[in-house]
This record gives C-alpha cells, sequence and structure tokens, in this order.
C-alpha cells in the first residue's frame, strides 16, 4: 500500500519526532521519504498492508497528528529505495514565513468538478514545469516554474494581468500541500477568491477518476509518473529527441547532468539514456540498465561499472 500524507501543526522538538519514527520503522516492511518539521510533517511512503495501517493508527494515536488526512492506494511493488526520516527547516521550500490558517477555501473533488465544468474560474496548476508537462486539467493556466520558490514572484507578476479582487483562482498541486502555502500567499497579494482542491490531483483521481484531466501525474517516487485513476491514457507530451508521443521519464546518463528527460524506448537506445548527443560523449556516463527501467539513479548506481569501462581518475561519488 502507499500512502501520501501532511499535516500543519506545530511541533516545538521535531528531531525528537524524527527519533520516534525511526525507531518505529525499525524492522517494518516500509520504504519512503518523510520530513518533520517545526510547522508539522509530510510524507510519502509505501509497505506492506499491515505495516502501514499499523503505522496509520500509531501517528493517529498522537493527538497532534489525529487530523491527518491519508490518501490511500495500491502499489505492485516498494515506491522508494528506503526509509528516509529527515528534519526540514521548512515543509515546501518558499523561504519565507506563511500562515497557512490564511489560505483558500478547501474544495472536494465532487465540487472541483462542477466548478471546471462551469468555466467561471482561473484554473492555476502551481506545480512546476516538468510536471504538469506530462498531464494536467484541461484549460488550466500552466506557469512555466522550474522550482517552488519562484511561485512568490509568479503570483506578484499575475497581479498585474488579471484583477486579484474579481477573478475566482482554483489552484492544485500534487497531494494538497504546497496549495495550503501558495493559496495563503496569494491571499496576501490581494486575491479574494482562492479554491483549492483538496487533497491534490491524487485525492481527485481517488473519487472522480480522470474526468477533466489530461494525461498522467508526476510523482515524486520510483514511478515518476502514473496514471490518475489507475487506467492507461495517451500521453499528451513528446520525446525530447524525436518528438513523438511519450510520458516516459529518465535521468541523464551523464552524472554530471543527470537532467530529467522525457524518452521513447528507441531514442534511449540511440542516445544511451541521455538527453543529448554532448551528454552521450562525457567523460563519466551510466551504462544503459534495461534492469533498472527509468527509476531514479541513487548514489553508487552502477558507478563502479561505468568507471570500469571510462576513466576510473575521471569517477567519484556525487
Amino acid at each position: 500500500m502507499a500512502l501520501a500524507y501532511y499535516l500543519f501543526v506545530e511541533l516545538d522538538d521535531p528531531r525528537t519526532e524524527v527519533e520516534k519514527h525511526k525507531s518505529f520503522f525499525e524492522n517494518k516492511e516500509c520504504v519512503g521519504r518523510i520530513y518533520i518539521s517545526e510547522e508539522g510533517i509530510n510524507g510519502q511512503m509505501s509497505g506492506s498492508l499491515p505495516d502501514a495501517e499499523t503505522y496509520m493508527t500509531w501517528l493517529k494515536q498522537d493527538a497532534r497528528f489525529a487530523s491527518v488526512a491519508f490518501k490511500c492506494h495500491e502499489v505492485d511493488e516498494q515506491i522508494f529505495p528506503r526509509m528516509t526520516v529527515k528534519y526540514r527547516p521548512q515543509l515546501v521550500a518558499l523561504d519565507q514565513k506563511i500562515d497557512t490558517k490564511e489560505g483558500g477555501e478547501h474544495v472536494s473533488p465532487a465540487r472541483w468538478k462542477e466548478m471546471l465544468e462551469s468555466g467561471d474560474y482561473l484554473v492555476l496548476d502551481v506545480r512546476n514545469q516538468y510536471e504538469w508537462e506530462i498531464g494536467h486539467f484541461e484549460g488550466a493556466v500552466l506557469p512555466p516554474l522550474q522550482t517552488f520558490r519562484e511561485f512568490p514572484e509568479y503570483a506578484e507578476n499575475l497581479t498585474q494581468t488579471v484583477d486579484p479582487e474579481k477573478t475566482k483562482i482554483m489552484m492544485y498541486c500534487t497531494g494538497g500541500i504546497r496549495c495550503e502555502l501558495y493559496s495563503a500567499l496569494m491571499k496576501k497579494k490581494g486575491f479574494k477568491n482562492i479554491y483549492q482542491l483538496d487533497g491534490g490531483v491524487i485525492n481527485y483521481g481517488l473519487t472522480e477518476g480522470n474526468t477533466h484531466w489530461k494525461g498522467k501525474l508526476f510523482v515524486f517516487d520510483d514511478r515518476l509518473a502514473v496514471p490518475v485513476d489507475g487506467k492507461e491514457t495517451q500521453p499528451i507530451s513528446c520525446c525530447t529527441h524525436c518528438k513523438n508521443g511519450c510520458d516516459i521519464y529518465y535521468n541523464c546518463a551523464n552524472m554530471d547532468c543527470n537532467e530529467l528527460f522525457i524518452c521513447c524506448s528507441s531514442c534511449l537506445e540511440v542516445y544511451q539514456g541521455c538527453c543529448s548527443f554532448e551528454c552521450k560523449g562525457a567523460s563519466r556516463v551510466r551504462p544503459l540498465d534495461s534492469k533498472t527501467g527509468n527509476k531514479p539513479f541513487r548514489r553508487k548506481h552502477l558507478i563502479s561499472h561505468a568507471c570500469a569501462v571510462q576513466d576510473p581518475k575521471s569517477c567519484s561519488e556525487s
């Protein structure tokens, strides 16, 4: 079972909570990435059904986390290489203090669907470009953002192109956490009518399927891209090289590039897992291995083999 969840709650000693989590997951069949800060908790994980259910019960037994909402779905394999629990000063990297209590109105997936069909709203995708490139809601505005930290500037520029007091904005992200911060930021900049998709696209897919959704959903785990309703769909994006329809992401095999790019199976062979011919000819290139598929590269991943066939002096763990 895979779980996605977050909760903004004041924690006096988040590092203690990190240690509690690490102790809990000892000898459990669970992998994932969990961040804990003074602001709260943000987690994505997968595990055996018994261990996942035990974790949900264990977390909710703490009164501070009792209201956490888990988005659950079945997966065929573990979607992370290991369990990582870390302290983070910010759950979302905005570099400014935002009061999430001042955010927009939460909208259920069913109501969101009705609002989409009304045509009365500006639908704003607040994810990064590489996320919305492979999938997004029909008619959504798609800002060309590369990192979370770019959104405040985008929001400021938006005040110059639409009327903040009259424009009704529906905003969405993958699981909902970014909208908690971004909606509050939008209201600080003068936007009066802000609505955010409760639970994000993940929750929408679980309840409404792919209605009004095009393509796949980018996820921050080994799968990289998944159908929102579990059913395969036609790609809306194109291979970086040949421009044929494709929605499979890879990290460039050039270890000094590691760029995330979309690539079809034919071009993957031609470019040997690289995003360009320049990278294909670089000195530190991981060998293409069908066993790893398009899973994200890890530290030490195939580096020893790459060193054996390239210049050993040029290879070091990054």
